[in-house]
């Protein structure tokens, strides 16, 4: 009788025939960690292997191909997708993702680190004591649960900041752009978060960090060169409510309130931002809305002082299996300068009459090529409110009072 010998198999175990956990590879072909250092450590698999097996790695590559419509040279109120971007075709940004979430345990630990590359990245990058470039820390934190009622989980390190419909991860967001309310908040801060589940449809949380706005351990300023005071730092909330399933088709709707209040440098004034946002379910499953407050206030001295707040209306149509349209209507308002930079001297008529913008923006999403790759179409059209004229002083061009643009984005979700 024939004996049947078995091959090895390329894998076995979670392990390659090189030996390599393959979680380890997958760090080595992203370069962060080098395959010496990997041979020295197999010295000690079993090390290896226990930081590494309930590490997960994620991310997407962002790209984007834009053209701006009609005669004029600004795009007014854009966080992503501005000037620089305009009549071409771009890579946005990449992020990498190493995340070990908490587990069920009562002194559970992990981390988070988000790392950006590409052009979007240096909006996060006003680091103390690194040059602008395309390479940013998003986030990078420890997490840690203390048993306390129900679990008191803080997050320590630099994190994205609590309040904000809209995210920097654009894949996360209803539109490619980004709203005007998006603008008037802070990105993230270095400090300190604790989230408390109240119960299963209320949570809280509440830090403290450095500053308000971003930046990987900067300090408040109150002048170029002078520290703030100790106490001076920046302070936050966020409160979310859930519906429960006795709602009935409202179940699952969610609002949110939040607030961040700190030093806003390098112009070290005191800076309070408020935000109420909800997410509603309707009685037809195919079609939600959501709404968002945003509020900034800015007072640098008895003297000067800014405003700005946007009140945005979202709707999501899911109308087949892949395609589904979302759209957003703003109206946009705050002190000459918030959205304008460095304007001109408005016209007479204009003087001291501020901004007052409105936009809408229709975006349509369509999974041709499975849950893993975004492909979405946009139009986004802004409308300035004041009317101004005049080359010097029109935020969209020579006496031109809109702003139109067509974008293709195009994203892959690993």
């Amino acid at each position: 009788m024939n004996r049947i010998i078995q091959k090895e198999p390329t894998e076995r175990h979670g392990k390659f025939k090189t030996g390599f956990n393959r979680w380890t590879v997958a760090l080595a072909s992203a370069g962060l960690v080098s395959i010496g250092s990997v041979v020295q450590a197999e010295e000690t698999p079993h090390q290896v292997l226990t930081a590494l097996s309930s590490t997960t790695l994620s991310g997407y590559v962002n790209t984007s191909a834009i053209w701006k419509l009609g005669t004029g040279t600004q795009l007014v109120g854009r966080a992503f997708d501005g000037t620089a971007k305009q009549d071409g075709i771009n890579l946005d940004v990449v992020k990498l993702s190493l995340e070990k979430p908490l587990d069920e345990a009562e002194w559970a630990a992990g981390y988070k680190v988000d790392l950006l590359f590409g052009p979007d990245a240096v909006a996060y990058n006003n680091t103390v004591g690194i040059a602008a470039t395309d390479f940013s820390f998003k986030q990078a934190y420890v997490v840690l649960r203390a048993p306390v009622g129900n679990g008191i989980d803080f997050k320590i390190g630099t994190f994205d900041t609590c309040i904000g419909y809209e995210v920097f991860d654009g894949p996360a967001n209803p539109n490619y752009s980004r709203s005007y309310g998006y603008t008037l908040e802070p990105l993230a801060h270095t400090g300190v978060m604790a989230s408390y589940q109240v119960c299963s449809g209320f949570s809280l949380s509440a830090g403290v960090a450095n500053t308000w706005i971003t930046g990987v351990n900067a300090r408040p300023l109150r002048a170029a060169g002078v520290a703030a005071d100790e106490s001076e730092k920046t302070y936050m909330g966020l409160m979310s409510l859930t519906a429960p399933e006795s709602f009935g088709f409202l179940k699952g709707a969610v609002l949110s309130a939040g607030i961040v209040d700190g030093i806003n440098n390098p112009g070290a004034s005191d800076t309070t931002s408020y935000y109420v946002g909800a997410t509603m379910p309707t009685p037809w499953e195919s079609l939600s809305w959501g709404a968002s407050y945003d509020y900034r206030g800015t007072k640098a001295d008895a003297a000067n002082s800014t405003y700005a707040n946007a009140v945005a209306l979202y709707t999501t149509y899911q109308a087949t299996e892949k395609l589904k349209f979302n759209s957003r209507v703003e109206y946009a308002t705050g002190t000459t300068g918030t959205w304008i930079i460095a304007p001109a001297a408005p016209t007479a008529s204009k003087a001291g009459d501020g901004e007052a913008f409105l936009g809408y923006t229709l975006t349509a999403d369509y999974s041709l090529w499975g849950p893993n790759v975004m492909t979405r179409a946009e139009f986004r059209w802004d409308h300035d409110l004041k009317g101004r004229n005049g080359a010097a002083v029109h935020p969209f061009g020579v006496n031109d009072k809109n702003a139109m643009s067509l974008a293709l984005n195009v994203v892959y979700k690993f």
